[in-house]
């Protein structure tokens, strides 16, 4: 049971071989016995989630269950939940109890699922390495000093370590596939819009997205059928069909086009990595793809311009809290201004801080069309870039990530390296293309991730090229040792 896919697990609760009582107390236990190890959840909702799984037990003895009833998931604590603590990895919401769910929970909730509780992030989901949380960096399964990407890095831990068959995650430059390619799991980012944005706490809100963590593309696909879809509460949100994502799993890779960016494979990439990915791409042409260089001549400019724009947007969003309507209030402040700057100078870690400042700087007068306006007009070159691209092939394939997972604090004094993590996943987010990450090898006992980005709402055609390629490889089925 414990290595079994959400798909097998499914089967499971269907056929009636396990109830979803005992599956979800068996994650339950697993979780308070090795998370203390991982610190990958910040909230237990253990009442809660037997209280779900018992209905929906109801729900498969009456015949009525639907694919993921019953089946156990992680949320990201960006996500609000009712009557459950939404802390975003902040101290300024460690108080917080959301009094209404984020869209993605209801959904979650009518598709039957169970909610094991909420994972651990880095702050505001400002970092690539979970090392800015409040509640103390998350821990890599596959070795303990490491890092295990971020920010969603608390749902890529609990998934590699079989702590919870699937998580959500939210992806701002990266945050989905990083830490699935350092973790060992499969992540996907949607096109921007595919998801509901509602009740998900907004860092840089024209770049965040919300999709699914789980050890198979398969997986990811019976998540996103429940997470996709329009949302009259989300003004981002796009009406757009939504297809069945596992009916074209398994169709044939012949004659597809997988474009190699030459700019994703030159001196900043780890030797070790380039020749798995290259092995990766021999897989595909086996399966039938052919193999084509293609060029994103502004990609290099996607660094820049995403820490002008994401720190702008993270500047406007995060001025609301302010220490009077809701969050962390410091202690007696002298009149309104002393709370307002001792609030949020408390509430606030020091790289939600430092964006913060560099935003507000980016935003002001005098510097708003020579920073922000600017970023704002290469992110259009970048975004042209793929689209000429996708008039040349299907999929885009290139590393996750230039490294494997860094040890915790190596970067912490050294912000610009930290940020140079996102290389290959930031201009994905700045175009609003889907992307995805799956494992593709090892270098050193650690995680490689393959990254593959699609057209615009082409992630059936991501998720079927992801599928082929673990039915002819394992490295999605490896376990960290110890878990």
């Amino acid at each position: 049971m414990i290595y079994k896919t959400i798909a097998q697990l499914s089967a499971d609760l269907h056929s009636k071989k396990i109830s979803s009582v005992e599956l979800t107390q068996f994650f339950i236990e697993r979780i308070k016995r090795l998370d203390g190890s991982l610190n990958s959840f910040i909230t237990l909702s253990e009442e809660s989630a037997l209280s779900t799984a018992r209905l929906a037990d109801i729900e498969h003895a009456k015949g009525l269950a639907q694919p993921l009833t019953g089946i156990p998931i992680a949320q990201k604590d960006i996500f609000c939940t009712q009557g459950i603590k939404t802390s975003c990895g902040s101290k300024m919401l460690d108080n917080f109890i959301s009094p209404y769910d984020a869209t993605i929970v209801t959904r979650f909730k009518e598709a039957g699922t169970v909610m094991l509780g909420k994972t651990n992030m880095d702050e505001f989901a400002m970092g690539s390495s979970n090392e800015t949380s409040y509640y103390g960096p998350v821990k890599n399964p596959w070795d303990l000093e490491r890092v295990p990407g971020g920010s969603s890095g608390g749902s890529a831990a609990a998934v590699a370590a079989y702590l919870a068959p699937g998580a959500t995650a939210t992806d701002t430059g990266g945050s989905i596939r990083q830490p699935a390619g350092l973790c060992g799991v499969s992540g996907l980012k949607p096109t921007y819009g595919r998801v509901s944005r509602y009740g998900m706490v907004a860092f840089a809100s024209s770049l965040d997205q919300g999709g699914p963590m789980a050890r198979t593309a398969e997986d990811l696909a019976l998540m996103l059928n429940v997470m996709a879809g329009v949302d009259i509460k989300d003004s981002t949100s796009v009406e757009h069909p939504v297809p069945d994502y596992t009916t074209t799993l398994n169709d044939s890779l012949q004659g597809m086009r997988i474009g190699l960016p030459k700019e994703f494979f030159n001196a900043g990439l780890d030797n070790d990595i380039a020749q798995i990915i290259q092995t990766a791409v021999k897989e595909y042409e086996k399966l039938g793809a052919t193999i084509h260089e293609i060029s994103l001549p502004n990609s290099a400019l996607s660094i820049p311009a995403y820490y002008v724009i994401a720190p702008a947007e993270c500047s406007s969003n995060l001025a609301r809290f302010d220490g009077v309507r809701y969050g962390y209030r410091c202690s007696d402040p002298k009149d309104l201004e002393d709370l307002y700057k001792r609030s949020r100078s408390e509430g606030f870690g020091s790289e939600v801080k430092r964006r913060i400042m560099v935003g507000t700087y980016a935003l002001s007068s005098g510097y708003y069309d020579a920073y922000y306006l600017k970023a704002q007009k290469i992110r259009g070159l970048i975004r042209q870039d793929f689209i000429d691209a996708f008039k040349k092939v299907d999929l885009i394939l290139s590393p996750t990530s230039p490294t494997t997972a860094f040890k915790i604090g190596e970067k912490t004094s050294d912000p610009i390296s930290m940020y140079l993590s996102d290389m290959y996943t930031i201009a994905v987010n700045l175009a609003g293309l889907p992307g995805m990450s799956i494992p593709a090898g090892f270098t050193k006992n650690l995680p490689v991730g393959l990254q593959l980005v699609g057209n615009f709402f082409a992630e059936a055609t991501l998720l079927n090229a992801a599928h082929r390629y673990q039915q002819v490889t394992d490295w999605h089925t490896r376990t960290p040792e110890g878990f």
